[in-house]
């Protein structure tokens, strides 16, 4: 496990979810860690649980990404790791019936706040810095019904080479994460406990590896791109799905 105790991370959407365990992992291996959410008690409450910085920021507001950039700058002054995360799934719904309040939500979070994320941040990034980007096994399916949330994450799979391209002079190194499946909160927000139980399990049989994914796992293969392990990884994606997309 590579010790991170010289590292400055930020962590965007990280009061739960892949979020979470991501920022609990970075910050297990010592990295000295900010993480980011809309809800003040929940990211305070998630910060105190990792040993971390809370700031309250919605992803889609450019204003505040900007005032997270100060707060950086006024803290550390400079990033080593950076996990934009944040993002929603929006209302699920087809291309004719989609209205434009849904649309807009989407794209300003998964999107545009993901894109104005990194570009405040860049000038940030200390030479040999890691950026990775939570996407989706969905930025290369095309299920009825999820159009927007597709386009959403297919289009982070697109800046994210763009951006390593651009920072490879610096030997920043950018990649994508895109997983399938795995068991979040997501489904208690719609379902009472024993429905999304009876989801997941149902799911799992569809799955090779038959098998719902963890957050940790996640957190583990983000972990290994933030690493100097990693030091030749960069422009990919790594699909963590159990074979679904097989």
């Amino acid at each position: 496990m590579e010790d991170f105790r010289n590292k400055v991370a930020v962590v965007t959407g990280g009061s739960s979810g892949i979020g979470y365990a991501a920022a609990k992992e970075l910050s297990r291996r010592g990295a000295r860690l900010i993480i980011t959410g809309r809800q003040q008690g929940t990211i305070e409450k998630a910060a105190a649980e990792i040993g971390a910085i809370p700031f309250v920021a919605d992803q889609s507001r450019l204003e505040d990404i900007d005032r997270l950039r100060e707060a950086i700058v006024n803290r550390f002054g400079k990033i080593d790791i950076l996990f934009i995360n944040a993002g929603i799934t929006g209302a699920a719904g087809l291309i004719e019936s989609t209205g434009e309040e849904n649309f807009d939500s989407v794209m300003d979070i998964n999107f545009k706040g993901a894109y104005f994320t990194l570009s405040r941040l860049i000038p940030l990034l200390n030479d040999g810095a890691s950026v990775v980007f939570l996407s989706s096994i969905v930025a290369a399916t095309y299920r009825p019904g999820s159009s927007v949330y597709q386009a959403s994450k297919a289009a982070l799979n697109s800046i994210a080479k763009t951006a390593a391209a651009e920072l490879a002079p610096r030997k920043i190194r950018v990649n994508t994460v895109s997983p399938g499946p795995t068991r979040t909160d997501v489904l208690r927000k719609s379902y009472d406990a024993a429905t999304a139980e009876g989801i997941w399990d149902d799911l799992a049989t569809t799955i090779p590896l038959k098998k719902i994914g963890k957050p940790e796992e996640v957190a583990q293969m983000v972990a290994y791109l933030c690493s100097d392990t990693a030091s030749f990884v960069t422009g990919s994606d790594f699909v963590i799905d159990g074979g679904i997309t097989l």
